[in-house]
């Protein structure tokens, strides 16, 4: 069943809980909404360094079962172009904004993202997984800017 949402029509939803990697204490939740060719992205993840700037991307595989998270793969990348900016004009499919946490070490995103889906398509995020990295990302660094290990990893479910 689809609703409308301020004026837009609200499609299939998907669901992350982040869990931490070996050693780490970052978890959370972050929810995905199909809205027209747009994907709203909200969530809020836990346990972060204070002030801190993360890098976030669906990663190619839905598989947390590493102790580091190495096993959800690379950046989803369907299209095979370079690493950059969400909003840039080339960038990989699963590269999202950077996570910005505040004084308690709380991030709080809500976005709308093009170039994703939520349950159909090449660009289908379903299944895949999800991963919140120590450093910031570069957004110029390939093939993953830079953003070094995973704190969290999640597999995006359909709800």
């Amino acid at each position: 069943m689809h609703t409308r949402v301020a004026g837009q029509v609200e499609g299939p939803n998907a669901t992350a809980q982040l869990e931490p990697t070996r050693g780490n204490l970052t978890r959370g939740m972050v929810h995905f909404t199909q809205m027209g060719d747009t994907v709203r992205v909200q969530g809020e993840i836990l346990g972060l360094a204070p002030h801190s700037e993360h890098g976030f991307h669906v990663h190619e595989k839905g598989d947390c079962s590493s102790g580091d998270g190495s096993s959800a793969g690379g950046h989803f990348n369907p299209h095979n172009t370079r690493h950059g900016m969400a909003m840039g004009a080339e960038h990989h499919t699963g590269d999202l904004p950077s996570l910005n946490a505040d004084a308690k070490g709380v991030a709080r995103i809500d976005v709308k993202i093009s170039g994703i889906r939520v349950g159909s398509g090449m660009d289908d995020i379903v299944g895949r997984g999800l991963i919140v990295h120590r450093d910031r990302d570069d957004f110029t660094s390939q093939p993953s800017g830079n953003a070094g290990p995973r704190l969290a990893c999640a597999v995006i479910r359909r709800k």
